[in-house]
């Protein structure tokens, strides 16, 4: 796989997300307890024997940048392996900023061209799954495509949100095969084979496609412009997926993925998928093991290193560095590195991010009654980075709260059961 160059979009930031990706790209969100989101393609890369990597930054990079450091905690370090940043700069106008998939590889297509690969695998740097890209190689050499994307079969009624794939049923496996038609978003899907951003093309196919449609034509997006106009002159195929594959772009999606990882049997195994992640952002390595106290008590949780447990923990991940004090309940919730649940504190369908305090006696959100993904994004509750919520103060459910919302108006519940 040294013929392949990996250009992993990581750029960019939601507006789904909130105060999660305030001062981060969602590729370098938390996730799992342990681990961040642009994790899990990294890893994929590194299992898949594709060592040479371009990662594109542009949204606030240092929370990225500080978590991949020199790639080393990816084997991607070595005399015949790199792994490169390409960080944001701004030209003469406003709009040499990124403007979409196809525009990010444009203003990188020089350092594409300098590495001169056979093939050039694109990926999002903001998806959670496991694949092989060898297969993916290998069914796009055996097909000899100018183009590969990855689909996986999504419920019809989620499609319009994705590109679509539409088969030539005179020429598919069960791999895959060739695309008649490519639709992007369509407000009405004849499909339900969805993209996943996953696109291997040969190198000259991508250089003459971007240097037309984007240099020239000043289109900006490989989905809305690119593949339609691709599958009528080229070879361009689907490669089918069908294993787990985690959506990462509302809060809803966002938590779900990470509850994948809890039960008797997750969808997600870290173990098994073997993930990398980099121990020394935020010094994870340097924690003392968990601690439990008398009065700690966890259920079907995830709980890492260097947390406290004094009180009752139940459906939650817990990011290193955790402390739940004596009589906090915690159920249902993602809680980030450092943070701080004070004694008698109640928390309950929340994500709480880094180095935030919630104080004694303070309530965060409440039990949710249903699983959807509607009831999900309206109801969870959302505190971010360094926020303080004042001790026996009510923090309602749904509400988004950063370290710059005046929170002094919130007011104390009369009791428990006004919010729980």
């Amino acid at each position: 796989m040294r013929n392949v160059l990996a250009m992993v979009l990581a750029a960019g930031r939601v507006d789904e997300l909130s105060v999660l990706t305030m001062h981060r790209p969602k590729s370098a969100l938390p996730f799992g307890g342990l681990y961040r989101v642009i994790d899990f393609p990294l890893s994929n890369l590194m299992h898949s024997g594709i060592s040479h990597v371009g990662i594109l930054s542009q949204y606030r990079p240092f929370s990225l940048m500080n978590h991949i450091g020199d790639g080393s905690s990816w084997d991607m370090n070595g005399r015949h392996s790199y792994l490169h940043i390409l960080p944001p700069y701004k030209g003469h106008k406003p709009q040499d900023w990124y403007r979409g998939t196809a525009d990010a590889i444009h203003q990188n297509i020089d350092y594409i061209k300098r590495e001169n690969p056979e093939m050039t695998l694109i990926l999002s740097g903001d998806h959670v799954y496991q694949m092989d890209y060898r297969r993916l190689h290998e069914f796009h050499k055996k097909n000899n495509a100018d183009v590969t994307i990855a689909f996986k079969q999504m419920p019809i009624e989620q499609c319009s949100r994705f590109g679509l794939a539409h088969f030539d049923e005179n020429e598919i496996s069960m791999e895959g095969g060739r695309l008649v038609r490519y639709t992007e978003k369509p407000k009405k899907p004849l499909s339900n084979w969805a993209s996943l951003t996953i696109y291997l093309f040969k190198t000259n196919v991508l250089v003459n496609s971007i240097e037309k449609f984007v240099g020239r034509g000043g289109k900006t997006d490989f989905g809305r412009d690119v593949f339609p106009e691709l599958v009528k002159t080229h070879r361009v195929f689907g490669y089918r997926f069908s294993d787990f594959w985690g959506y990462t772009r509302t809060i809803a999606e966002y938590y779900q993925s990470n509850m994948s990882l809890l039960g008797d049997h997750p969808a997600i195994d870290p173990e098994q998928w073997r993930i990398r992640t980099n121990l020394s952002h935020r010094h994870i390595q340097d924690h003392l093991p968990t601690l439990f106290g008398s009065s700690g008590n966890v259920k079907n949780s995830l709980v890492y290193n260097g947390c406290r447990i004094y009180g009752h923990v139940e459906n939650c991940i817990l990011f290193p560095g955790v402390t739940v004090g004596k009589g906090a309940v915690i159920k249902d919730s993602i809680i980030f590195y450092d943070t701080k649940i004070g004694a008698g504190a109640t928390v309950q369908a929340a994500i709480i991010d880094t180095d935030t305090h919630v104080c004694e006696g303070a309530v965060v959100g409440s039990k949710i009654e249903g699983d959807s993904a509607q009831i999900l994004q309206q109801k969870l509750t959302l505190l971010g980075r360094d926020v303080i919520v004042k001790p026996n103060a009510c923090i309602l459910p749904g509400t988004h709260l950063s370290a710059e919302s005046n929170i002094d108006n919130y007011r104390v519940p009369q009791s428990i059961k006004e919010v729980v």
